[in-house]
């Protein structure tokens, strides 16, 4: 015992200040990687990565439940209920007042060299022309068998090429459709190429509209031709607006929801909103916000803000902050603030972003897409162009909101400031939405997950309800913090720190030093001396 004592004693007496220095410097290199890392992982998952791992693979190996037990197969059971929640309420949307690849997105690439949709997004897309374009019985018509494997193509100079393939056979009202979203760079051209596909999809439509009652290959290509004729006309009617044919563009959506008022799936009352927005055309938005705000219907970002700006409308051009504390709010004032409580509650990351200056109705021109992007509805967030997908609550579907709309809040004096006053009051009604809504359900804590795949890496995704930093994070910056601080200290003053380093391992091993002597003092020396030579 005293043996070890004394050789632990000179072990000590033996290290130098630079072993301090070397020591101490060396933890706080090790630790600030650590936390570099941990950073980072933060950033992109949201999560940390030692937590993760502590609790995917330490838990099971520590404490973890048999796998046959039952209250772990009825564990399991949750765990398959609640992620099949979890992916209902993730689901992502078609974004219906998505741009034009050739004419919108690939523009803003040129100019910025940023790709503004992810691989994820677009891979959505592509799922949705084959499910909108294909059917079963393309095989029959050449064309339609090429245009088939261009929706599953990746490179895009390869689905052009295919959809110019199927044009030299007859003209095939999808290649157009191909050619106007991907290859045309200017609205006008993309214009063009759906009125062409509009005359070749309405021929398709009647043929398939003749026959549809003879089996179900019939059936299926007359659904086919339906969505094709859909979609054509509400791009036409897209390119219209965005070309400033404001009245024309309401007229076709008109037209195209009486012919098909089943086909909801494109929601083009959100086109119609937008248009008849742009003509301060209230009553009729009233009209349209009375059939589709509705408890039985889906909502969106759209309905809800729509609906908060016609309220917001009837009293922002007189509300005054200090005014509403002396007197209270009146009536209509109330009903616009619980309004637009209803709308953040939606989506709380609407009221943070402001689209682009100079945007008409959301075409992008070459000075929308100059790297001088603004920010997201009161200007808190820069904002990026919109994705073609959305997830509904989400921060994706709140730039595509705000993208659009941002022009018609401000046409209403005084809106943006209403919004600006009252839109934080909703936090307080609920404080822990993650767990209880108050008009609508519990804020689904899968967003984070699914915008990050559907907006690009540049984007700053917003997250809600803000995360704090995980607890290793911290640790880790307290601990690289302590240990550069003792590296500055020992290399500072070596013989001072090398007296606290020793006084420090003195107390710290006399506790050992103390039992051992005890252990000595009660065992027989004899005992003692066979467990040491052991």
């Amino acid at each position: 015992m005293f043996g070890t004592e004394s050789s632990l004693s000179m072990f000590l007496n033996t290290l130098t200040p630079k072993f301090y220095v070397a020591l101490t410097g060396t933890s706080s290199l090790i630790s600030g990687l650590i936390l570099i890392f941990e950073w980072w992982y933060f950033r992109k998952y949201g999560t940390s990565f030692i937590e993760q791992v502590s609790v995917s693979h330490l838990r099971p190996l520590l404490g973890g439940v048999d796998s046959s037990s039952p209250s772990s197969s009825s564990a399991s059971n949750g765990d398959a209920d609640s992620s099949r929640q979890s992916v209902s309420e993730c689901k992502v949307w078609r974004n219906p007042l998505n741009l034009f690849r050739g004419a919108e997105y690939n523009r803003y690439t040129w100019v910025t060299g940023r790709e503004p949709l992810t691989y994820y997004d677009m891979n959505l897309s592509a799922q949705d022309h084959q499910t909108f374009f294909t059917c079963d019985s393309d095989h029959l018509r050449p064309a339609d068998a090429i245009m088939q494997k261009a929706w599953r193509e990746r490179n895009p100079q390869a689905r052009i090429s295919a959809a110019h393939e199927a044009l030299e056979l007859e003209d095939c009202a999808t290649a157009y459709i191909l050619l106007a979203e991907e290859e045309a760079t200017t609205i006008m051209e993309a214009e063009r190429l759906f009125k062409q596909a509009l005359k070749a999809g309405e021929g398709c439509y009647r043929r398939s509209q003749q026959l549809q009652h003879h089996g179900t290959q019939y059936e299926a290509q007359h659904r086919r031709d339906t969505n094709v004729l859909v979609y054509i006309k509400r791009r036409l009617a897209m390119c219209s607006r965005k070309l400033g044919r404001t009245r024309e563009a309401v007229k076709m959506m008109r037209d195209l929801m009486k012919e098909f008022p089943l086909l909801s799936m494109f929601n083009i009352h959100e086109n119609l909103l937008e248009s008849l927005l742009e003509l301060q055309n209230y009553a009729d938005v009233q009209a349209v916000l009375a059939k589709y705000d509705d408890i039985s219907l889906p909502k969106s970002a759209t309905i809800c803000y729509t609906a908060a700006l016609l309220k917001a409308r009837a009293v922002s051009d007189k509300f005054s902050p200090e005014a509403a504390s002396r007197r209270g709010l009146s009536t209509a004032e109330m009903n616009a603030v619980e309004a637009i409580h209803r709308a953040v509650e939606f989506n709380p990351h609407v009221p943070k972003v402001s689209p682009t200056h100079g945007h008409a109705g959301g075409h992008v021109t070459d000075s929308d897409v100059s790297l001088r992007l603004p920010q997201y509805l009161l200007e808190m967030k820069s904002l990026i162009l919109p994705p073609e997908h959305i997830l509904k609550r989400g921060d994706s579907e709140a730039i595509a909101y705000a993208f659009f709309h941002l022009q018609h809040w401000k046409r209403v004096e005084g809106a943006l400031n209403l919004l600006h006053c009252t839109w934080e009051g909703t936090f307080r009604m609920i404080p822990y939405p993650l767990e209880k809504g108050h008009l609508f359900y519990p804020y689904p804590i899968c967003t984070e997950t699914a915008d990050r795949e559907l907006l690009p890496m540049f984007h700053e995704v917003s997250v809600y309800p803000k995360k704090e930093l995980p607890f290793f994070i911290l640790f880790t910056a307290g601990l690289c913090s302590f240990t550069a601080m003792l590296a500055l200290l020992t290399h500072q003053f070596p013989e001072l720190m090398g007296v606290f380093a020793k006084a420090f391992l003195s107390t710290l091993f006399a506790p050992l030093n103390f039992i051992m002597e005890k252990v000595e003092s009660i065992l027989p020396s004899s005992l003692w001396h066979q467990l040491t030579r052991i």
